[in-house]
């Protein structure tokens, strides 16, 4: 992971356009704006280029349309870029953020050294510099350290948040702003290039030993279960998955108490931390399996979400847990049939061994409970019926009672992590009774994602609860003006700003 993740400096300045000395300075336009009358002295600085490609149509202001135009005269940039920002009635920080790390991805490939985008758009000021520089930061990951080839360049070496100088907000906030969103893309960073990787790299010590090394650097207290501590816990859900695998499993402890922090909300995030996912006895078709590397990624965000959340100080007690292992078909796998018992006494029978996550997060959920939390939140890339039902637009919600589920989903679309909610009815459960255990471990095909979810809700001892099902938006499969093709991160920003919202409700 060494050269995954390369290292700029964003900052933020306050100047007007035309003073900013920079290799290239980048403009977002609104669909039909007259951009050049917009900004005093842009037309003039680029010899009528900017009102020029306006009134020819070649740049009509549409997401992530480019226009490169060498600044003649007037101006300290040597090269503007207009950057198309779609209709400003639906300007988001989602979109802006996404602009962001267009832009910077644009300068990479073409080798700028120093960048600056320009905030406008009339979004509220610290989080406008705080989703540019997230954006901005988002451009340092590449996700090709195994070519021995051709590679993606460095990237730019400055990386400016430019603001007006009247915007209306203390230097100081925006300042503090943007080294939030810093920290927040450089966790999603981490998460995206953990995800990534082979998981003949990535075994469960490896990510075990990654997540510690991270959380150490963040001054989070750690603590890895290897597979006595576990056994002596009685985790028999988290045992069983990792039967059939060479690899010991590993459940890893991350902690943030701050001083001062009140004795409640003591938020739990839990992360399924499957490193490789053949499906077990039940294994999975051969096409595809490849992207079950990433089938960790729930336990990636929430390593990484913990970074973010010490190193801004959040004011509540948070507690990680990421219980870690592949799920393989060997000669002592789990089979169908087989019945285990979880750390709580809950019994379950094994209907399925493709539905192993929701095993391992049921001894996580359990172990966050005995370790003080009061409030519950999984992160898991759990069910592709999720990933059927609402496509890659969205990560699938779940979460009991409901003004705590309100407010985690408020806080992830507030944050750039869309979710949308789902069901809980009580049928749900009728599809998961056993005739000869507390529970199956699948519902079968009908809501499969809704049967998983409840299976989960089983063991959060009545807590407040969300889980976040991201099997559909985890990984993207193709390239995008903003995003690689690869992980994505996803939930990263929801969790480290859930620390900050669930502790302003106290």
């Amino acid at each position: 992971m060494s050269r995954t993740i390369e290292s700029s400096a964003v900052r933020l300045v306050a100047a007007a356009p035309a003073h900013l000395d920079v290799d290239l300075l980048v403009i977002p336009v609104f669909e039909a704006e007259a951009i050049a009358a917009s900004i005093a002295g842009l037309d003039a600085a680029t010899a009528g280029e900017a009102a020029r490609v306006i009134a020819s149509g070649e740049l009509r202001g549409r997401p992530y349309e480019f226009f490169f135009t060498p600044v003649t005269s007037g101006w300290k940039a040597r090269r503007v870029a207009l950057l198309g920002a779609g209709k400003a009635g639906e300007f988001t920080l989602d979109r802006l953020r996404k602009l962001a790390a267009a832009a910077a991805l644009q300068a990479r490939q073409k080798r700028i050294d120093r960048v600056a985008f320009l905030e406008r758009g009339g979004l509220e000021a610290a989080g406008a510099v705080q989703a540019i520089a997230d954006g901005l930061t988002l451009s340092l990951f590449s996700a090709d350290q195994y070519k021995s080839g051709e590679r993606l360049g460095p990237p730019p070496r400055e990386l400016i948040v430019a603001v007006l100088q009247d915007r209306g907000t203390s230097l100081r906030d925006l300042e503090a702003a943007v080294d939030r969103g810093r920290v927040i893309g450089e966790s999603c960073n981490l998460a995206r290039a953990l995800s990534n990787e082979p998981s003949n790299v990535l075994t469960p010590r490896e990510f075990a030993e990654r997540g510690a090394r991270i959380g150490r650097e963040a001054g989070l207290a750690v603590d890895v279960l290897d597979e006595q501590a576990i056994a002596r816990l009685k985790m028999g859900l988290l045992l069983g998955v990792a039967r059939g695998s060479a690899e010991p499993p590993r459940v890893i402890v991350l902690t943030h108490d701050p001083n001062g922090a009140p004795a409640a909300p003591v938020l739990a995030l839990v992360g399924k931390g499957i490193t490789f996912d053949t499906g077990g006895i039940s294994i999975k078709p051969a096409d595809g399996m490849e992207r079950m590397k990433d089938d960790m990624a729930g336990g990636a965000a929430v390593i990484c979400a913990m970074r973010a959340i010490s190193l801004l100080r959040a004011p509540i007690k948070v507690i990680g847990v990421v219980p870690t292992t592949e799920n393989m078909p060997g000669g002592k796998a789990v089979k169908p049939g087989d019945v285990l018992t979880g750390a709580g006494g809950k019994t379950v029978e094994v209907i399925n061994t493709d539905a192993e996550g929701r095993l391992v997060l049921g001894d996580g959920l359990w172990y966050a409970q005995q370790l003080g939390a009061t409030h519950l939140v999984d992160v898991a890339t759990l069910t592709g019926a999720c990933a059927v039902a609402l496509g890659r637009a969205a990560s699938g919600l779940f979460g009991t009672p409901e003004p705590w589920a309100q407010l985690v989903r408020e806080t992830a679309d507030r944050a750039g992590d869309r979710c949308w909610p789902m069901p809980l009815f009580e049928e749900y459960a009728e599809q998961l009774r056993s005739e000869i255990a507390d529970m199956m471990n699948s519902g079968g095909r009908p809501a499969g994602a809704c049967t998983a979810a409840m299976f989960l809700k089983e063991f959060t001892g009545g807590l407040p609860w969300a889980h976040f099902d991201v099997a559909g938006t985890a990984w993207a499969e193709d390239n995008k003006p903003f995003q690689p093709k690869g992980a994505t991160g996803v939930a990263v920003r929801a969790l480290t700003e859930l620390a900050f919202a669930a502790g302003s409700r106290q």
